[in-house]
């Protein structure tokens, strides 16, 4: 019974491997069939075809820098800022490519300081100094390339002009000190991310210096 089970069983291997043969003139090439997994597309996925936008920001910094432009006086010292504002800022750009934008960046800060005596321990100021500033800038964001298309990062470069008004008075209103104004160059350089939460709208954040160290706002297409 042992032999009969044992021939069958070769019978049957050898009926498989002749059904896997193929036969070249008098001889017999062997050559078992493998199923081939097919052929992979060559081709890269399609990106669609980019659209130029308009694009409008709005966005607040802090802290403000334009504090260290107020004037130094030998016999006074500065106290921490008593009023901040801003700056706040709106950007109009034109994104022309899937990385590079150029357009207007506008900005608006207000701070005052106290200054202090020397020579007085009453802890009271003795004048206050107060810098206004208006900004216009060239703005250039380059976007980075992200796997992620609701986060965009980016880089900011922005050069202008500054328009300042400065006060420095007495408490009783009269005039403490005339000083020339602050340089007129304005600048911003930021490393930020833009994340959308639509086709048309989103927010952003930044880390640099210039106007201001850190920001945020929200920005939107058309």
């Amino acid at each position: 019974m042992k032999k009969q089970i044992i021939g069958f069983t070769v019978l049957l291997i050898f009926i498989s491997v002749a059904a896997d043969a193929q036969f070249y003139g008098g001889g017999v090439y062997i050559e078992r069939s493998h199923r081939r997994p097919p052929p992979r597309s060559q081709h890269r996925p399609k990106v669609p075809p980019f659209k130029p936008t308009v694009n409008l920001s709005f966005g607040y910094g802090f802290p403000n820098l334009d504090k260290n432009y107020l004037a130094q006086f030998y016999n006074a010292y500065q106290g921490s800022p008593s009023q901040q504002t801003g700056p706040a800022f709106a950007n109009l750009d034109y994104q022309f490519s899937r990385y590079t934008s150029i357009g207007i960046m506008g900005s608006y800060g207000k701070v005052s300081v106290p200054y202090f005596d020397y020579n007085s321990n009453e802890g009271i100021p003795s004048f206050t100094g107060r810098l206004e500033s208006w900004g216009i800038m060239f703005n250039m964001i380059s976007y980075m390339p992200s796997a992620n298309k609701a986060i965009n990062p980016y880089i900011r470069t922005a050069i202008g002009i500054n328009s300042w008004t400065q006060d420095y008075s007495y408490p009783d209103g009269s005039k403490a000190a005339v000083v020339s104004n602050p340089t007129d160059f304005a600048y911003q350089f930021s490393l930020g991310a833009r994340f959308n939460f639509s086709p048309n709208a989103g927010f952003f954040i930044e880390a640099g210096y210039g106007k201001y160290i850190g920001a945020a706002g929200l920005t939107f297409r058309f």
